[in-house]
């Protein structure tokens, strides 16, 4: 990270670290379904692990500064999302068109939560 504190901002730095921690939060969420209820070691030990790794990014995140509500909102929004979209594609899910439109929504509310944020 020291290489990378010479030409990236803090504040890009705190998205990566937002980025990232949503990605472990995704992994984690995901292998939830993998683990069969916690009956298979490994994907078990990936939702664990992801959710801590999530979890302690998610708090050097607020550390660096940024609002709880903007830093949640956009974890938890970019999560459900994310584990909808994984779910169509790795497990054959299926999104009504109201769940469709609940995804464009979340999406529509990050960008507000952010373009908020920006001011």
């Amino acid at each position: 990270m020291a290489a990378c504190s010479a030409v990236c901002s803090p504040r890009m730095i705190t998205g990566v670290l937002l980025g990232c921690a949503i990605l472990s939060e995704v992994t984690a969420t995901v292998s939830l379904k993998a683990s069969e209820g916690f009956s298979r070691l490994w994907p078990s030990v990936v939702v664990v692990v992801g959710y801590v790794v999530s979890f302690v990014l998610l708090a050097e995140v607020l550390k660096r500064g940024m609002p709880v509500g903007v830093a949640y909102g956009v974890w938890a929004a970019c999560g459900v999302a994310l584990v909808a979209l994984i779910g169509v594609a790795l497990f054959g899910e299926r999104l009504t068109g109201v769940q469709v439109a609940g995804i464009a929504l979340v999406i529509a509310g990050v960008a507000a939560i952010e373009a908020g944020g920006a001011t």
